[in-house]
C-alpha cells in the first residue's frame, strides 16, 4: 500500500508548510479570509471572535483535524467555502453520536434540511454554519442535491445497526464523503467526469477506513456496524467485536473490509493521468487513509492495537510532499 514518502534534505518549505506548522496552534488561523473579524450578515450574535468564519475553522480544526489540514491546502479563495462545507458535514456527523434518542435525532435533520431549502432561497437561518455555507453556494454555485444527500444518508444512518453487506456501506460513503469531494471539486471550479469518477472511489474508501477507526469506539458502546456478510463469511459475531477478540478469523474480516479501500484508492489513481491538476486539491486526504491502511498491515489488521488509534504527528508533513509532489 502507497505510503507517503519523506522528502532527503534539499526540500524548500513554503507557504502551505507555514500554514501547517499553524494548525496545531491555539491562537489566530493565519491564512486570507479566516479571522478577520468580519461579522456575518444577518444579525446572529457571535459564537467566537472572528464571527462565523471563525466559527466554522475551529469547529473542523477539533472534529474533522484531518479535513481541517487539507483544508489549509486549497487555494487561498477555495478556504473559507471549503471549511463552510466541511463545517456543515461535522454538524450532521455529530447528531449521532449526540443524541440518544431517534426522534430528537430527526429533528436537528430537518433542521438542516430546511436550512438548506433556504440557503438555495436566499434566506439562511442566522446560524453560523449556515451563514458560511450559503456564502459558498452563492460564490460557487454548489449543487444542491449533493448537500441533500448527505443529509438524507445520514438520516437513515440514525438507526444503529450494522451493514448487511459492503456494497451497503459504499453506498452510505457515495452518499456523504463523496458527496463532500464532488461539491468541493466544485469549489475548486472543477467540473470533470474523471474527477467526479475519482471523487466516488475516494470518498468510497474515506467511508470504508472511518467504519474501521471507529469500530474500537464502537465497541465500547456495545455497538458493531462492520458489514454483516464479510463477518459471516468468516464466522465471526458481534459479540467477538465487542470483547475485543484478536483471533485470525476476526483480522480476516478486517483484512477483507481493508481491502476494499486499498482496491478503491487504486481505482482512483488509475485516472491520475486524466484528472485536471486543478482538482488534485480535493484528493489530499488520500494521505491520512494511506497512513492507515499501512499501519494496519504493521499490526496484522489487529483492529484494536493501539498504535491505530495515536494520531499521527507527520502528517502535516505528509500532506504538505504530495501537495508539492501535486499527486494524490
Amino acid at each position: 500500500m502507497a505510503v507517503a514518502a519523506m522528502a532527503r534534505g534539499g526540500l524548500r518549505y513554503g507557504p502551505c508548510h507555514r500554514m501547517l506548522r499553524a494548525a496545531g496552534s491555539r491562537g489566530r488561523i493565519p491564512w486570507p479570509g479566516l479571522g478577520d473579524g468580519r461579522a456575518a450578515q444577518g444579525g446572529w450574535s457571535r459564537p467566537a471572535p472572528g464571527g462565523a468564519v471563525q466559527y466554522c475553522a475551529e469547529l473542523v480544526r477539533k472534529r474533522d483535524y484531518e479535513g481541517f489540514l487539507c483544508s489549509l491546502l486549497l487555494p487561498a479563495e477555495s478556504r473559507t467555502s471549503a471549511l463552510a462545507l466541511r463545517a456543515f458535514n461535522v454538524e450532521l456527523a455529530q447528531i449521532k453520536d449526540s443524541t440518544t434518542q431517534k426522534t430528537t435525532g430527526l429533528m436537528r435533520m430537518q433542521f438542516w434540511r430546511e436550512a438548506v431549502e433556504d440557503i438555495y432561497c436566499d434566506k439562511p437561518p442566522h446560524q453560523p454554519v449556515a451563514t458560511e455555507l450559503w456564502r459558498a453556494v452563492k460564490r460557487h454555485n454548489l449543487t444542491k442535491m449533493w448537500l441533500m444527500k448527505i443529509i438524507d444518508e445520514r438520516e437513515k444512518n440514525l438507526d444503529d445497526r450494522a451493514y448487511r453487506n459492503i456494497q451497503e456501506l459504499e453506498t452510505y460513503a457515495e452518499n456523504t464523503q463523496s458527496a463532500l469531494l464532488y461539491l468541493t471539486l466544485e469549489i475548486l471550479g472543477v467540473r470533470d467526469i474523471h474527477a467526479d469518477h475519482t471523487a466516488s472511489h475516494i470518498g468510497k474508501a474515506q467511508g470504508i477506513v472511518t467504519c474501521l477507526r471507529a469500530t474500537p469506539y464502537h465497541s465500547t458502546r456495545q455497538k458493531v456496524f462492520l458489514p454483516m456478510d464479510i463477518c459471516m463469511l468468516h464466522g465471526v459475531s458481534q459479540e467477538d467485536f465487542i470483547r475485543g477478540k484478536q483471533e485470525k478469523n476476526v483480522r480476516d474480516v478486517i483484512y477483507d473490509i481493508a481491502s476494499q479501500a486499498h482496491i478503491h484508492l487504486e481505482h482512483a489513481r488509475s485516472f491520475s493521468k486524466k484528472v485536471p491538476v486543478k482538482a488534485y486539491p480535493a484528493f489530499f486526504c488520500t494521505v491520512a487513509l494511506d497512513d492507515y491502511l499501512c499501519n494496519m498491515q504493521k499490526v496484522d489488521f489487529n483492529i484494536f492495537h493501539p498504535s491505530l488509534q495515536k494520531k499521527n504527528t507527520l502528517l502535516p508533513l505528509h500532506l504538505y510532499i504530495r501537495s508539492w509532489k501535486k499527486t494524490y
